[in-house]
């Protein structure tokens, strides 16, 4: 789809889960990938052939790390705050950030996210941004990870934004574009009233342990606003039609 606006491409430091990952990077969450519960079919339409390889793809949400017989994968963990998760899964967590949110104050993280991004902006004001102002001012951080029960993978702080580690490789190599909110209830034929956003995907896969899950489930619990919709994963959105994807998608390896 054409396009006139440009993604914010600056770095952006609330956040939410899918289960598995609704975006598709080939060799790192993709068909080819496995968890617990195997992977989801791709749509008919999207099964077309790679470019390089000439090889049919189904589509698949997983990343590649899944070993039933290695039990990190498989070692069930004890979860004190968050709801109906496992250990080998896939999980997509996404970072809501926003120039007209309430950052830096107590009222930052909010459930929905919709309340946090937009509270500092009455409807008046809204209703007379153009679209690259939106792009510009409300983003999202997406990453991909699999969950382990491992120590050796904890991380102490997912809630304030993608990890970027350049030693273990995490938040190096960004996709950039714009397109919209998301979750089951967009889909091709129903869009979101809040486009266009920047979106700031990750696309390679991380392990990491159950315990920094539940940490950030902890971290939610502990905020002012009620978080309790968002201890668990929410659907992922299906997979973006090409003819409905911006024509701005940029990418950038980060460099020390």
């Amino acid at each position: 789809m054409t396009v006139d606006v440009v993604p914010n491409t600056k770095p952006y430091y609330q956040s939410s889960m899918c289960p598995g990952s609704e975006h598709y990077s080939y060799g790192e969450f993709d068909e080819n990938g496995d968890g617990p519960h195997g992977n989801i079919p791709r749509p008919d339409w999207a099964a077309r052939d790679l470019a390089e390889s000439g090889e049919k793809v189904q589509d698949g949400f997983r990343c590649h790390y899944y070993d039933a017989s290695d039990p990190k994968f498989t070692t069930p963990y004890d979860w004190k705050h968050c709801k109906g998760m496992e250990v080998g899964e896939t999980y997509e967590v996404h970072w809501p950030h926003s120039a007209a949110g309430a950052c830096g104050t107590v009222n930052q993280y909010q459930t929905p996210f919709y309340d946090g991004v937009f509270c500092n902006l009455d409807m008046d004001t809204f209703s007379t941004l153009a679209a690259q102002d939106i792009a510009n001012a409300v983003g999202v951080h997406g990453q991909v990870f699999t969950i382990v029960n491992d120590e050796s993978y904890f991380y102490p702080d997912m809630m304030r934004g993608m990890i970027i580690d350049e030693e273990m490789g995490m938040g190096q190599d960004i996709a950039y574009y714009t397109g919209s909110t998301t979750g089951e209830t967009r889909s091709n034929e129903m869009c979101s009233m809040y486009t266009p956003i920047t979106w700031q995907v990750d696309r390679k896969c991380h392990m990491i342990s159950a315990s920094s899950f539940d940490k950030l489930c902890y971290d939610m619990k502990m905020q002012r606003d009620d978080m309790s919709d968002d201890l668990h994963a929410h659907g992922s959105r299906e997979l973006v039609k090409d003819d409905l994807v911006a024509n701005n998608q940029a990418r950038k390896a980060l460099r020390a």
